[in-house]
Formats: C-alpha cells, sequence, structure tokens
C-alpha cells in the first residue's frame, strides 16, 4: 500500500506537466469558434412542450489573464411546437448574441477543461411551416453557463466538446393572447477553435 502511495506521488507532477502543452497551445491571446449543438429543451414555453432541436454559432475569445479570456458571439437555436397553435407546426427561432467569461485550465493529456457563463440578448421568432414570422418577441437579455474540454487536433486548431445551459425570458404573443413565457435548454455540442 506504502508503495503504491509512493508511486501515485511521484506520477502527480508528470500528470500536471502532461497539462502543459494544452496550455502552451493556448498562449495566443485570440481565437476563433465555430460550434454546432443540439439543443434540449428544460420547460414548455407559454404551456407548450417543445421538441428537441439544435443549433449552431461563431465566437470570438480574447484572453486577458493566463486562464481567463472574454467571448462575444452570434447564436442560432431552432426548436418546434405543435401545441402554440391547434393543427400547426411552429418553429422557434432563438437567435441573438452572447458575452461572457471562459476559464479554461489545462488538465492531463494535453486536455484542458472549460466552464463559460455569460449574457445573452436574443429574440425569438415563431414561424409556420410556410415560413412567415407569425411573431418575434423582440431583443431581451437571458443568461448561459456551461462547460466542457477543450482538445488540441494541431498546432492552432482544437475541438472544444461541451454542454450548456440557457435561458431567456420574453413576452409571446399567439392567437391574440400574450403570454410572458420562458425559453430554457440544454446545448450539447462540439465546437472548432483556431488560436491566432
Amino acid at each position: 500500500m506504502r508503495y503504491s502511495i509512493t508511486r501515485a506521488a511521484a506520477a502527480l507532477p508528470l500528470l500536471l506537466l502532461a497539462g502543459r502543452p494544452a496550455l502552451a497551445q493556448s498562449q495566443s491571446r485570440w481565437s476563433l469558434e465555430a460550434t454546432g449543438d443540439a439543443a434540449v429543451p428544460t420547460r414548455t414555453l407559454a404551456g407548450a412542450d417543445l421538441k428537441t432541436g439544435g443549433g449552431f454559432g461563431a465566437n470570438a475569445r480574447f484572453r486577458f489573464m493566463p486562464h481567463l479570456a472574454a467571448y462575444a458571439g452570434w447564436e442560432w437555436h431552432l426548436q418546434q411546437t405543435e401545441q402554440l397553435l391547434a393543427g400547426e407546426t411552429l418553429d422557434l427561432n432563438d437567435n441573438g448574441y452572447t458575452l461572457g467569461l471562459r476559464f479554461e485550465h489545462p488538465l492531463v493529456a494535453r486536455t484542458a477543461g472549460w466552464l463559460r457563463a455569460g449574457g445573452l440578448a436574443n429574440h425569438i421568432e415563431i414561424e409556420n411551416a410556410d415560413g412567415v414570422i407569425i411573431q418575434d418577441t423582440g431583443h431581451g437579455l437571458g443568461w448561459e453557463v456551461g462547460g466542457g474540454l477543450t482538445f488540441p487536433i494541431a498546432p492552432r486548431f482544437a475541438l472544444t466538446p461541451g454542454v450548456r445551459y440557457r435561458t431567456l425570458s420574453r413576452d409571446v404573443e399567439i392567437g391574440g393572447s400574450t403570454t410572458s413565457s420562458t425559453l430554457s435548454y440544454v446545448t450539447m455540442g462540439i465546437g472548432l477553435a483556431y488560436t491566432f
């Protein structure tokens, strides 16, 4: 038992040093990231169940401390419902801007872990089957939190799988009545980041 503890203690510095390449790769101050993900609803919108959807986005990051960066970007997510208007399948397009902070720290084997938190300035467009917008909520403020991993695949490129929770409250007007509603969902996706 004592021998196992000694070996584990001796291996710990090596494991910590194994994370150094991921840190070295991220020493550039700027990076761009493109993402794609699934969007799983966590609650109803105006009493209507939503189907799992998906989306994509892009963001730019500026690292101003060794492990801390500011990010800003744009994202679009689509979900559908058949319950807001009887007999109609409606698309809910949630899109807008994100702004926040991202903490990233090396782990082991060139892998880093990241956490992010920030605000949203989004709006929800509700479209019918013909693509006609029947409601635009206008932009409002929301928030997001998330985390994931960074796997370097080339000197300047990395894959960034992650999970986020996003929420936005807006007034939704359907069929002549207005309801205060919250769009909340969890994203599970992957990004491709380029540092420069």
